[in-house]
């Protein structure tokens, strides 16, 4: 699990910056550096394999019956990813130290950064593409809280939401697609995947999966026409920006096509496609960048145009243009970071990052004006600088590529692009840092502290010396991975040299030089005959569309949901019963061959009494009080025909559950209007009754033909293997906690996750305008003796009783009837009769351990025991057992299952107080006449005079 630890740590290491807070700046910096630098030293201890031509693969199951596993895989593609991210990240963390104000929460973000780091680290190692998608996903998330950090900020909010819902949609047609590339290939493994190629192509289900996998790869790395949310993203802090346009998130999209390229290119949909979108791109990113102002815009417009590049040449179908491809991806990632960082300073000094208000920096600000020209100039493609050489390496694919029998049109649109390229990364260097010196900034610019330069000057090191020594440098890494791109024998023999001699991409490189130094001449004349061209704006359009999404969604849950409860379970009981009858029309109906059982006196009566306690209810259901009490009838009727068919647990389950809710309900009914709505008409009644009348009478003949016919089921599984498989002989219980153990944790969750719901909602009803609403449906009666001295001594001699009773059928679940549920709702009736009978500040000041705590514990447990099995290499919560011999108890057996029924015996404990409790203290504690009541800061104390009715127990201080 190596390659997992790669992309895990990250993750994990995303809480550690939050508890340094308190520390200082320094040592929250260190605590994200740490998690990333040991990624990268993990990394790089697999390189020496991977350079040596070995792809190094590791692999768990998570959800096989999907074909959903760990499967992560470093070859040369992945290597050269994961070494951008985890190695700009480094940077990026030091960068951010220095950058980010005193207010800003550093803590948080760098756990939003390492958040995402992880995520994309898993996808470029993942093996499967499911899992792929997963981490995908994440980076959607994870950016969308980078974007909106500054969330004070409408255009960071604006931009994160936009960046979500482009992104975000693309992940859901990149799952699409991938789901039929999983089909087309007959594995969900990325690697088999790759190997199945030509399968892959013939397949009928090549052209929808190539549409959906580059529509999710388009949105991602901001292809037109889906380029416009990347701008909109610079409104997060300049280190976000930086490694979002150098190594991450736009080249994600960018990662994938390069990654899919042996089983999805080759064919004409895939050039058409994917080369004239990267060539569009280019040429719309650089147009928009060559007019922009603010300098992180010109660069978010040119990391578009540079994006176009990369997507075009992983178009061209050559070999040759997958080398250039992978070795602008390395250049640009050095530049453009250096680049996005020195916009930072900029602002960060200045105070503006509008050009229009700069100029004459180089004087003020030499370093920076120093590494801000080198990388500006490897951008423009200036020679001796690593830019150039792939820039080159693009003209001459582009040179080669043919387009409707045209062999011009490629190349001259490129030269185009390059041309502007020149132009923009002139104006951003020019206008910034040359020209003539500004003496009204309002704060007056000066070299930055090295913590912000040195980062820069780092990225720029390489951007010379890959630009000198292109061969010695980059050619191992280029070749390495345009080879796990496109295969060994599908390259090209390609050296890396500064000098190719006189070429057409050199012809075509002056002519970009001197057409860029004519337009820049003239630039004035072409913005106003830009300005008279009608422009689409993509934000508007955005905005105009999301609108539109929002009216028709807002139309159509009006018209679904009206409000109407009787309107909404008529509809769905209706549903149900046409499904119900398509079947049984469609089916023979030939009788059940087993005999049915004579029905004795006892039976027959506890029908009658269940059939007349539900008629009761639809009759008397204004009356609050019988209605609960036929309620509780009812249960106890189902309670007896669980044990009439030998289901003692669910017996004892059911008559806890029904004193628990029972308890709840009459607290629950002082909070609830006391009449009910206005009755419907005649006709609607005769309706509903018939809609009820026809799905009781279904349900029925389904249970009568279920229990009429011999069919296996699992519970024969279940029955011989309690004992052998779980250790246990109550059927039941091992299910709940061994086989099907996950439900059972996954429901303590929900459990625990109502509870918090209910103590979130009800803490806002202690006051204000609900508080008084609550108030205002108090009943007038007050009791003499609201905690009568009976029933305060019983509960105290029954406290200890009933918690031996939880401690005693916790203990015996395993073989016996009982377990942590049935045990939990003991102990919690248990408790809650002391806060009924002694009232809540009484029983609160003397609980030890606080429901919330309980919960937390009790899920913390549960999953920690799941957890355990990795250890030895099982699934989550596969239990064990065995046998003991102790002193004095002899010999006894020992489950690990055990441990986890007590979790869910703290979260069912902690969630039935915490429900019970809050009721109560709400209840008592409305406020009257607008403010509180003067008891409500008064410390806890014994109960006084004149407290009201028993239930209404108070929260804290004097209960009068």
């Amino acid at each position: 699990m190596t390659l997992a630890l790669i992309a895990l740590i990250p993750l994990l290491g995303a809480c550690l910056p939050p508890l340094t807070t308190r520390s200082s700046r320094t040592v929250t910096a260190w605590a994200a550096a740490a998690p990333t630098l040991l990624a990268l030293l993990i990394l790089a201890a697999q390189a020496p394999a991977v350079f040596g031509g070995e792809v190094v693969r590791t692999s768990a199951e998570w959800v096989p019956r999907i074909g959903l596993s760990f499967s992560f895989m470093l070859d040369g593609l992945g290597l050269f990813f994961a070494g951008l991210i985890l190695g700009i990240g480094l940077l990026i963390i030091a960068y951010a130290r220095h950058y980010l104000g005193r207010r800003d929460p550093i803590g948080r973000f760098y756990a939003y950064l390492l958040l995402f780091q992880g995520a994309m680290v898993g996808i470029v190692l993942s093996d499967n593409i499911l899992l792929l998608v997963v981490f995908w996903e994440l980076t959607s998330l994870s950016s969308f809280l980078l974007i909106g950090y500054w969330n004070h900020l409408p255009e960071g909010r604006q931009g994160a939401r936009m960046a979500l819902v482009v992104t975000g949609g693309g992940g859901l047609a990149l799952l699409a697609g991938m789901l039929l590339l999983g089909q087309a290939a007959g594995s969900h493994e990325l690697s088999e995947i790759l190997a199945r190629g030509e399968e892959v192509r013939a397949s009928p289900l090549y052209m929808p999966a190539l549409l959906l996998v580059l529509l999710g790869a388009f949105t991602k790395s901001a292809q037109f026409p889906f380029h416009f949310w990347l701008p909109h993203a610079m409104a997060a802090p300049t280190p976000v920006s930086a490694y979002l346009h150098s190594a991450t998130m736009v080249k994600a999209g960018v990662f994938l096509l390069a990654r899919l390229w042996p089983a999805l290119a080759g064919t004409d949909a895939w050039f058409v496609l994917v080369s004239l979108t990267g060539l569009a791109t280019m040429l719309v990113g650089a147009w928009i960048a060559l007019f922009k102002d603010d300098l992180k815009a010109i660069l978010a417009y040119s990391t578009v145009s540079h994006l176009g590049m990369m997507t075009m040449l992983l178009g061209f179908n050559t070999g040759i243009a997958v080398i250039a491809a992978v070795f602008h991806i390395l250049n640009h990632a050095t530049f453009k970071a250096a680049l996005f960082m020195s916009a930072g300073i900029v602002d960060h000094e200045t105070h503006t990052r509008d050009i229009r208000k700069l100029g004459g920096l180089y004087w003020l600000m030499p370093v920076t004006g120093t590494l801000a020209l080198i990388a500006g100039a490897s951008m423009a493609g200036v020679p001796l600088l690593n830019g150039f050489l792939s820039k080159e390496m693009m003209l001459d694919a582009a040179a080669e590529a043919t387009l409707a029998g045209n062999g011009w049109v490629v190349a001259t649109l490129a030269t185009l692009a390059a041309l502007l390229s020149v132009a923009y990364s002139a104006r951003f260097v020019f206008g910034t840092f040359f020209g003539r010196p500004r003496t009204a900034f309002e704060h007056p610019p000066h070299e930055p502290p090295p913590g912000l330069w040195l980062p820069v000057a780092v990225l720029v090191v390489p951007v010379v010396a890959i630009g000198l020594l292109p061969g010695p440098l980059a050619g191992p890494i280029v070749e390495m991975t345009a080879a796990a791109v496109a295969g060994p024998a599908g390259l090209p023999p390609v050296k890396l040299t500064l000098w190719h001699g006189i070429t057409p991409a050199l012809v075509m490189s002056v002519a970009a030089f001197a057409g860029a130094a004519l337009l820049l001449l003239l630039i004035h004349h072409v913005e106003r005959a830009r300005l008279r061209l009608w422009r689409p704006e993509a934000k508007a359009m955005f905005d105009a569309t999301v609108a539109a999404a929002v009216a028709g969604a807002r139309r159509l849950s009006g018209g679904l949901h009206t409000g109407s409860l009787p309107r909404d379970l008529g509809v769905i009981v209706l549903a149900i019963l046409a499904v119900g009858l398509a079947g049984f029309l469609g089916a023979t109906h030939a009788p059940g061959a087993r005999e049915v059982q004579p029905t004795g006196i006892p039976a027959l009566a506890a029908w009658v009494i269940l059939v007349a306690a539900c008629a009761g209810l639809a009759v008397a259901h204004r009356n609050r009080l019988l209605t609960l009490i036929l309620t509780s009838v009812v249960g106890l009727i189902v309670s007896l025909a669980f044990l009439q068919f030998s289901a003692p647990d669910l017996a004892m389950t059911q008559i806890s559950v029904e004193v628990v809710t029972t308890i709840l309900l009459l607290l629950a009914l002082n909070l609830l209007p006391k009449t009910t709505p206005a009755e419907p008409g005649t006709a609607r009644k005769l309706r509903d009754g018939a809609i009820a009348a026809a799905a009781g009478l279904g349900a029925a003949a389904l249970a009568f033909a279920a229990m009429t016919r011999d069919f296996e089921t699992i519970s024969t599984y279940h029955i011989e293997q309690s004992k052998p498989g779980g250790g246990g002989t109550n059927v039941v219980n091992v299910i709940l906690v061994d086989f099907r153990g996950f439900d059972t944790f996954g429901e303590i969750i929900v459990l625990g996750i109502a509870a918090l719901a209910i103590h979130a909602l009800l803490a806002t009803a202690l006051r204000g305008a609900a508080a008084r609403r609550l108030d205002a449906m108090r009943m007038g009666e007050v009791s003499g003796d609201a905690h009568p001295l009976m029933l305060v001594v019983a509960t105290r001699v029954l406290l200890p009783l009933a918690l031996t009773l939880a401690a005693y059928i916790f203990l015996r679940g395993h073989n016996q009837p009982g377990g942590g549920f049935i045990a939990g709702l003991i102990a919690a009736i248990a408790l809650i009769m002391q806060y009924m009978a002694s009232g809540h500040a009484w029983a609160a000041a003397r609980a030890r351990l606080q429901p919330l705590t309980m919960i937390g514990a009790g899920v913390l447990i549960a999953g920690l025991t799941g957890m355990g099995s990795w250890a030895f290499g099982r699934p989550f919560l596969t239990s064990t057992f065995g046998y003991f011999h102790l002193p004095i108890a002899g010999e006894v057996e020992l489950a690990s299952a055990m441990a986890f029924d007590l979790g869910v015996f703290l979260t069912v404990v902690g969630a039935v107080v915490l429900a019970l409790s809050h009721i109560a203290r709400v209840e008592q504690r409305a406020e009257r006449s607008g403010h509180a009541p003067e008891d409500a800061a008064l410390p806890p104390g014994p109960p006084t005079a004149a407290p009201r009715i028993g239930l209404r127990t108070p929260a804290y201080g004097r209960e009068d």
